[in-house]
This record gives C-alpha cells, sequence and structure tokens, in this order.
C-alpha cells in the first residue's frame, strides 16, 4: 500500500511520468478502468435507441416531489418570497413596457393620466389597488430583511426561524394596512 501511494504521488507531481505510465500500460495495475463500448450499442439506429429510452421511462419509479412533505411555514414563505420577487419584477416590466409603448398604440399613459384615473377612483377600489400592490411589496421587503439577518448567522435555528417567519407575516399585514391607508 505503501508503494502504491508514493507511486500515485510521483505520479501527481510529474506530468512526464504520468505520461509514460498510461503509455506503457502501467497505471493499469493499479486500478485504473477503461470503459470500451460495445460494437453492438454503437451501431444501433437512433430510432432503436428512443424505443429503448421510452420503455426504460415506463418502468422508472416516480419521485414523490412534494406530496410526501408536510406543509410547514418555511417552505411556505420559501415559495412566497420567490412568487413575490416575480411578481414585483414583472409588475415594473409590464409597467416600464406599457410607458414606452402607450403613445405609439395611441394610449396616455403618462404622470398626469394616472393620477387623473386614480382621483376619479371610488375609495374602496383605490384600496384594493394599494393592498394588491404593497402586499408583495412589503413581504418581500421584509423576508429580504429576514434573509440578510440570516446572512448575519442570527436566528437560524429552528426557533429564529419560526420566530422571524412570523414576525415577517405580522409585518407585512401591519405594513400592508399602512401603506394602503394613506
Amino acid at each position: 500500500m505503501l508503494a502504491t501511494r508514493s507511486m500515485l504521488k510521483t505520479v501527481a507531481q510529474n506530468p512526464s511520468v504520468r505520461v509514460a505510465m498510461f503509455k506503457n500500460g502501467v497505471a493499469a495495475p493499479m486500478g485504473v478502468r477503461h470503459f470500451n463500448v460495445s460494437r453492438p450499442a454503437m451501431e444501433q439506429s437512433p430510432d432503436a435507441e428512443s424505443e429503448l429510452l421510452r420503455q426504460q421511462r415506463k418502468v422508472r419509479p416516480i419521485s414523490p416531489h412534494l406530496s410526501i412533505y408536510q406543509p410547514q411555514l418555511t417552505w411556505y414563505g420559501s415559495a412566497a418570497h420567490r412568487i413575490t420577487g416575480c411578481a414585483i419584477g414583472g409588475g415594473f416590466y409590464l409597467g416600464a413596457l406599457a410607458y414606452l409603448a402607450a403613445p405609439a398604440l395611441g394610449y396616455q399613459f403618462d404622470t398626469a393620466a394616472i393620477v387623473s384615473a386614480v382621483a376619479a377612483a371610488p375609495v374602496a377600489a383605490k384600496f384594493v389597488a394599494k393592498t394588491t400592490i404593497a402586499a408583495p411589496f412589503v413581504y418581500h421587503c421584509l423576508n429580504g430583511i429576514r434573509h440578510l439577518v440570516w446572512d448575519t448567522t442570527k436566528f437560524i435555528d429552528i426557533k429564529g426561524v419560526y420566530t422571524t417567519g412570523y414576525a415577517v407575516l405580522g409585518g407585512t399585514v401591519v405594513g400592508t394596512l399602512y401603506l394602503a391607508s394613506m
């Protein structure tokens, strides 16, 4: 065993020795194996190969994925963070595209038009619109702060994770109601 280690160390440190060992077949006794594809496998047609793959997929076990896990605050929070991030980003992109495309389509989409449209809307519609915009924004911001706190290795035990999760949910409700009432 000691001789094998010293030989491997020599081979690792000297590229010229490594090339010579593999050329002369010395590496074979060390346990290096070569994979040779058999001729029948190489000569199969692509149709036969895809049929073989289809047959194998039929008997392959299906992964249970999310159906085996008990729903928890942690993965609901993770999913909500991703969804709210995509919704906020998508909303900004749609707003920017609408701002650019509206004049070409004959619509007015500038600050004055938006202010007059919001002023003409009923109070209940304004509250619903503000809540719809504020809730994902507040949740994503607070949960992002939670992740930054985790990066400092604080609250990363299971009790801390749940405590900060409930704090983010409570803060989201308070922050959303505050922003929607303004």
